[in-house]
């Protein structure tokens, strides 16, 4: 039987052969530990990161609302690069909890995708 982890790769790998991140439309990537998100903006044509975003130095409140948040910093900060249209990457992740969240943010705080 295959462990959890292995099935994410997986998932990750299917999805990161259709999505790929220009300087004009960036590929917002999620990450999710244990204890904290990150979301990141990426320009995949030359390989660096645009913008990041985590809730590291944020206060201490549930998973969902700090993912909330990272979703509207990202998107604050996207918009100070004149950046309005993202490809969203959840990482393999399925679509629900803090990748949701973090989604709704982004949208809330006027991404597209």
């Amino acid at each position: 039987m295959e462990n959890k982890n292995l099935k994410k790769i997986r998932r990750h790998k299917r999805i990161r052969a259709r999505i790929f991140g220009t300087k004009e439309k960036p590929r917002l990537s999620v990450f999710k530990s244990n204890k904290h998100i990150f979301a990141q903006l990426i320009d995949d044509d030359e390989g660096k990161t645009l913008v990041s975003a985590s809730d590291l130095k944020m206060k201490k409140n549930k998973k969902a609302n700090a993912a909330l948040e990272v979703g509207k910093l990202i998107a604050a900060k996207a918009k100070e690069l004149k950046i309005e249209t993202v490809v969203f990457d959840r990482g393999g992740y399925k679509y629900h909890g803090s990748i949701k969240a973090v989604a709704e943010g982004a949208r809330e705080g006027g991404l597209k995708f």
